[in-house]
């Protein structure tokens, strides 16, 4: 039997392990996730002192509660060491695919995530490396640790101990902003989540994110303050003039004798003109987008302003197919897993409900990915193709992604398969949304042959030959998608029918090594943030009107609006009020970046007339995400509408 000595000795030794082991695991925890310990106590920990403590708290906190639990030492080490740095390897890889953290929200997002992990060629750090060894020999020690003997009954009570003082330190304070905010300093970070991460760490940044996931409602919420916007703003509509001069909308009534054509939304991954980097330095071997350019003298053009980088597809589509701006909701939430659970009002919605149109849409991936299979239909897009439905469909790029992408030339042929079928069945106008898949990060050059990769024959100094190769391979994904929107444009241009192709790209990437193919040339700064990488060509053309109209730069939720107002279309008043807010304040309100009415990007505060645009925009879009869907008129129209999604 242990002396009463032995055991107070016992339990002095397993304390200071403890607490060895959880500040060690913060450590490690900062390690992963910055690739470097340098300057982490001059740059931050000396400044935020209480966010890494409370962090380091937490995790021993969870060491005692393991070891009350189990009576082991080594468990208590290995589950210490795994809070803390799963969730930084997380945000590490994280940060290098799609320049964002890891958040609350991705729990919901695991299969997605593994997919893209599994084909992006992530390798481990020499932090990892490291960390494994260290947590390898804490266990080792662990089984050395003396531990006190304790009856069952005298361990329940450290048990609720720890349990209790663990849901005290998440619930009282990580989750409540306001002591947040007070007791650990924490300043809320919402436009740039990176820095928010590494001013206060892995595990304080993503506690204090969970209380995000509350949407306020507006203090002015109500069904008078809705009714009064909608018709203030169905009063300016009679007045105003139409936004795009020379375009079909802007001709008289009389002259307008389309009223219901086919739309048709191709939304190609990650395609922004490459040819622009021929002002900066770098050579082609060839013209990238012809058909883009050709097209730009008998279509609108300009560019969406997109609210993601380096990933996120899902918000930039939410944003097209709603109108609704993703600047009011949780930075790095997915609006398709956390908010699209029900019926919700929408371009497809609107377009099936009032004008009869039949919808669908048509992926080049699996159906589950980012939950469209349950968004799509809450959003009105009846029908869904995805890549399980195509029979052997003709894919490329193997080197990365293993079972190959859907190539553009493919999914040309089958957008124009689903288009003919829909018509075969039905002869109502044709709403269908189109999402590629062929040019998804990550680049290398050995994703095409030497014979048909784009080559670049000069660029800048400054960027590496892996980085080089990675450029030619997605010049080569941007060339084979100006070819599929010359061949889709082809063959609606034979049509008898009218139809309206509107086609953009859904975000820069990184290519190659971080950014430097674009810091090296000069085309963007060394910030995911840069307007420069968020303006994504959009290209609107109709086999009917072909009268050029440059539109300048609207954020990706207008993209609705500017179809409905380029055409002169029935549109519900919530685009004709984004239509007057483009119209009078300004073009865009996206990651913290204004567009102004003249195309000039700004981060400048908005001035008070804006801010009424903008909060007025919010109390909008919250009644009809989350509110009772008043500005959609009397409760007959909702439930006829709530009806026709069932």
């Amino acid at each position: 039997m242990k002396t009463k000595t032995q055991q107070v000795l016992a339990g002095v030794v397993g304390l200071a392990y403890s607490l060895l082991t959880a500040a060690l695991a913060l450590l490690c925890t900062e390690w992963i996730q910055r690739g470097t310990l340098e300057n982490l106590w001059v740059k931050y920990i000396q400044y935020h002192e209480e966010a890494f403590l409370a962090a380091g708290i937490l995790l021993w906190l969870v060491y005692g509660l393991v070891f009350s639990l189990t009576r082991w030492h080594p468990l208590a080490v290995l589950v210490t060491g795994c809070v803390g740095c799963i969730p930084a390897t997380v945000t590490f890889f994280k940060l290098q695919l799609r320049s964002e953290p890891f958040f609350p929200w991705d729990l919901a997002q695991v299969s997605e995530a593994a997919d893209v992990a599994g084909a992006a060629g992530l390798t481990m750090q020499n932090s990892m490396t490291m960390t494994l060894l260290i947590f390898a020999m804490l266990i080792y020690v662990a089984f050395w640790i003396p531990v006190p003997k304790r009856r069952w009954y005298w361990r329940v009570p450290g048990t609720v101990l720890f349990a209790a003082a663990a849901a005290a330190l998440v619930g009282g304070v990580f989750l409540d902003s306001e002591r947040s905010q007070s007791e650990l300093r924490v300043t809320p970070d919402m436009w740039n989540q990176a820095r928010y991460y590494r001013n206060y760490g892995v595990i304080t940044a993503f506690l204090t994110n969970i209380q995000t996931l509350q949407i306020q409602q507006p203090a002015n919420y109500s069904a008078n303050s809705i009714a009064e916007l909608v018709q203030t703003t169905q009063k300016k509509a009679k007045f105003r003039k139409n936004l795009f001069e020379g375009s079909y909308g802007s001709q008289s009534k009389d002259q307008q004798t389309v009223s219901q054509p086919d739309i048709l939304y191709i939304m190609d991954e990650s395609f922004w003109d490459a040819t622009e980097l021929e002002a900066y330095g770098v050579k082609f071997d060839r013209e990238l987008t012809p058909n883009l350019t050709r097209l730009r003298g008998q279509a609108a053009y300009g560019k969406a302003y997109s609210p993601s980088f380096g990933g996120g597809t899902c918000d930039v589509e939410f944003e097209a197919l709603t109108g609704y701006s993703k600047e009011f909701l949780p930075a790095g939430s997915k609006p398709y897993q956390q908010h699209i659970t029900s019926h919700m009002q929408s371009l497809p919605n609107y377009l099936k409900t009032t004008q009869g149109y039949q919808t669908a849409a048509i992926h080049g991936y699996y159906k589950r990915f980012w939950s469209r299979i349950t968004a799509y239909p809450n959003l009105g897009l009846d029908r869904f193709v995805g890549l399980e439905d195509m029979q052997d469909p003709e894919k490329k790029r193997y080197e990365i992604w293993k079972n190959g992408l859907v190539t553009d030339a493919e999914m040309a042929r089958q957008i124009e398969a689903l288009y003919e079928q829909m018509l075969a069945e039905n002869d109502a106008p044709v709403f269908l949304h189109a999402v590629t898949m062929q040019n998804h990060t990550s680049y290398t050059k050995n994703n095409y042959d030497d014979e048909s990769r784009v080559k670049v024959l000069s660029a800048p100094e400054g960027i590496d030959e892996e980085t080089l190769g990675a450029l030619e391979d997605f010049a080569t994904g941007v060339w084979e998608a100006d070819a599929m929107l010359g061949q889709l444009t082809d063959y609606y241009q034979k049509s008898d029918r009218p139809v309206i192709l509107v086609f953009w790209g859904d975000h820069y990437n990184p290519i190659g090594s971080n950014l430097s193919v674009y810091t090296a040339t000069g085309y963007a700064s060394n910030d995911s943030q840069d307007p420069a990488l968020h303006g994504m060509p959009l290209l609107i053309w109709s086999n009917y009107w072909q009268q050029p109209v440059e539109f300048g730069t609207v954020g990706a939720y207008e993209i609705g609006p500017v179809v409905s107002e380029l055409y002169g279309l029935d549109r519900p008043d919530f685009f004709e009020y984004l239509t007057q807010q483009m119209q009078t304040a300004y073009r865009s309100r996206t990651l913290g970046v204004t567009i102004e009415t003249d195309g000039t990007p700004t981060t400048n505060d908005l001035s008070d007339a804006q801010q009424v645009w903008f909060s007025n925009h919010w109390l909008w879009q919250y009644d009809l995400m989350f509110g009772k869907e008043y500005s959609l008129g009397d409760a007959a129209y909702r439930s006829a509408n709530q009806s026709a999604a069932r």
